[in-house]
C-alpha cells in the first residue's frame, strides 16, 4: 500500500523513482481505507532531506499512510525555503487547535545539542507537543535529540556531553529478540551515529525505561517507554548512505577539527565510496513500528487518548 504526499512534495517524485509507491491526496480520498495518520515533527535543518528519509521508511510498510508534515510555531528554519514550509508544513499550533489526532507521531533531533533543554528557544512549545501526545497520538517515536529530549521531559533524565564526537557506524546489540519493534532483527545491528551527547544506561534503567537494543562503544540506542507510548531512537537508522559522509565533507570545509567517521567507508578511506550496511534494518524497525501501531491503534481516531 502507499504513502500519501502531495504530487509536489519533492519527496513524491524522488520516492517514485526509487519504487516506492506514493499516492496524492486526491486519490487516496477515493479509496475506501482508513489510512494511519503519521505526523513528522521535524526540527531538522534540511527540512527537505529529513522528509525524503523518513517518508521512504514509512512508505515502505504494507499499509496505507497519510502522512503529515508539522514545524514549531514561531521558529523559523533558515535552510529551507520559505515557500516550501508554507505550502507543505503546518504549525504545531494549528494543528493543536484542530483537534484532529495520529496514529503516530516522530519527532526528529536537532543540532542543538550544546544547549540545555530549557534553552532551546521553543522548548516550551515542545513541551505542549509532548504532553499532547498523550491524548492525541496513539505512539510517538522520539529520534537523537527529539528522544533525548522526550525521555528528559517524561522522566527526568539527563543528556551528557562526549569528549568527543560519537561519530561513525557503531554496532549494536539485540537485547530484546521477542520486542514487536525487533521483529526479523538479527543479534547484532550497524547503526549510524552522529551526536555530541549521550544518555546513560544506569539513568534509563533507574526510572523503568527498558533498552531493545545498545552499543558496549556508544551506550542505548532504541529505549521502549511503554507508559508514554513511545519510542526513543538515540542513533540515526533513517540516515541516508552519504549523510555521514556530508556532515564529514562539510566540516573538513569548514576548517573544523572532525574524525573520519568510523566503520563506515571501506578501509576507513574517505576517497572511497561508502557502504551502506544498515538499510533493511531501518526498513525493520519503522515497519515494525507502523504494524505496532496498526494492530493496537483504534479505527475511530476520535478514540485515540481517550
Amino acid at each position: 500500500m502507499p504513502i500519501t504526499l502531495p504530487e509536489s512534495l519533492p519527496a513524491f517524485e524522488i520516492l517514485s523513482k526509487e519504487g516506492v509507491m506514493v499516492m496524492s491526496p486526491e486519490r487516496a480520498a477515493r479509496q475506501e481505507i482508513r489510512p494511519l495518520r503519521i505526523g513528522l515533527l521535524n526540527l531538522m535543518p534540511k527540512k527537505i532531506q529529513t522528509e525524503n528519509q523518513f517518508a521512504r521508511l514509512i512508505g515502505a510498510t504494507p499499509i496505507q499512510i497519510d502522512f503529515q508534515l508539522i514545524r514549531m510555531t514561531e521558529h523559523q528554519t533558515k535552510n529551507t525555503a520559505a515557500e516550501h514550509m508554507a505550502t507543505f508544513y503546518r504549525p504545531f499550533a494549528e494543528v493543536e487547535a484542530s483537534g484532529e489526532k495520529f496514529d503516530g507521531l516522530i519527532v526528529t533531533g536537532a543540532p542543538i545539542e550544546h544547549l540545555a533543554f530549557e534553552e532551546v528557544t521553543y522548548w516550551d512549545e515542545l513541551t505542549r507537543v509532548f504532553d499532547w501526545t498523550q491524548t492525541h497520538v496513539f505512539s510517538t517515536f522520539g529520534v537523537c535529540w527529539g528522544g533525548m529530549a522526550m525521555a528528559y521531559y517524561f522522566h527526568g533524565v539527563q543528556k551528557h556531553l562526549l569528549a568527543e564526537k560519537a561519530f561513525g557506524c557503531f554496532r549494536q546489540r539485540n537485547l530484546a529478540h521477542t520486542s514487536p519493534f525487533l521483529r526479523g532483527f538479527s543479534d547484532e545491528v550497524l547503526v549510524p551515529v552522529s551526536r555530541w551527547t549521550e544518555m546513560r544506561q544506569d539513568e534509563l534503567d533507574a526510572v523503568g525505561l527498558k533498552t531493545l537494543i545498545a552499543s558496549r562503544r556508544t551506550g542505548p540506542c532504541l529505549v521502549e517507554d511503554a507508559c508514554h507510548r513511545a519510542l526513543y531512537v538515540f542513533n540515526h537508522f533513517e540516515y541516508d548512505s552519504t549523510t555521514l559522509k556530508d556532515e564529514y565533507d562539510r566540516d573538513v570545509a569548514a576548517g573544523k577539527a572532525i574524525t573520519v567517521p568510523a566503520n563506515y567507508y571501506p578501509e576507513d578511506d574517505p576517497t572511497r565510496a561508502p557502504k551502506n550496511r544498515w538499510r533493511s534494518h531501518a526498513h525493520l524497525l519503522y515497519g515494525n513500528w507502523i504494524n505496532a501501531i496498526y494492530q493496537d491503534t483504534p479505527y475511530d481516531l476520535a478514540q485515540i487518548g481517550m
